[in-house]
């Protein structure tokens, strides 16, 4: 059920961004409602394991760790991540080094998803709703680039994505075959990794710094839904533990 939420996650996106990719405000309030859904999740779920764990006191290491790598990422992905994909800038961006820095990112997401024990936990589905905006604005800029210029060179679209969607079931599956108690780092990795894009997209500035109440009421919205999630999971956990 897992690999087919993140594999769907993925190709919903993308679909979406093929069809819709021109309105690109759809495609910013989609991701503003998703980091206000990652951040909670990430301070929620995420953190409180990761310094529960008793592993040790460095773990905030890897944790800026996390914030370094995608800081070093997204000179590969120009920030699709978090809704970097202007139009002037898009001839820049090679597809090959797209496809490395995304699938990077998704890997590594992937990886502490070995060790869940519960098909829809908060950290997976922080996953899939951070998959459908990235996949949209990825959907969005290979299908409809080529439609806007025709001297642009053909991309190899299909692989790109199949290589997103199938980047962290394969994370996934590496993670089975390493060494339980590493769990806190990967977790702790991909926390800084999570708490980098959904704080730039909440906390970039707003055009002439005026209030933007839709992106307040979208990230209220966010965080509203990941602590629907947060209590689910956490009455679900009592009921299997018996409390």
């Amino acid at each position: 059920m897992t690999v087919i939420l993140l594999i769907a996650s993925v190709m919903a996106g993308v679909f979406l961004g093929k069809h819709f990719g021109k309105k690109e405000k759809l495609a910013k309030n989609l991701l503003i409602l998703s980091a206000g859904f990652l951040i909670t999740i990430c301070l929620n779920e995420v953190f409180p394991e990761v310094y529960t764990s008793g592993t040790g006191s460095n773990l905030g290491i890897f944790v800026i760790g996390g914030v370094l790598l995608q800081m070093i990422l997204e000179a590969l992905t120009k920030g699709f991540e978090h809704g970097h994909f202007h139009h002037h800038s898009e001839h820049n961006i090679l597809p090959v080094a797209l496809m490395v820095g995304l699938f990077i990112h998704a890997f590594i997401e992937g990886i502490p998803l070995a060790n869940e024990e519960h098909d829809f936990s908060p950290y997976l589905l922080g996953i899939v709703f951070h998959n459908l905006p990235i996949s949209f604005i990825l959907g969005a800029f290979l299908f409809n680039r080529t439609e806007e210029s025709k001297s642009a060179p053909s991309y190899p679209s299909l692989l790109i994505v199949a290589l997103f969607a199938l980047a962290s079931p394969m994370g996934m599956l590496l993670g089975n075959y390493f060494n339980p108690d590493l769990q806190p780092y990967f977790l702790a990795i991909v926390g800084g990794i999570f708490l980098h894009i959904s704080s730039v997209i909440i906390f970039e500035s707003n055009k002439n710094h005026n209030i933007d109440w839709t992106k307040i009421g979208l990230v209220i919205l966010g965080i509203s839904l990941a602590l629907v999630m947060h209590l689910f999971h956490g009455h679900s956990h009592m009921g299997h533990t018996g409390l």
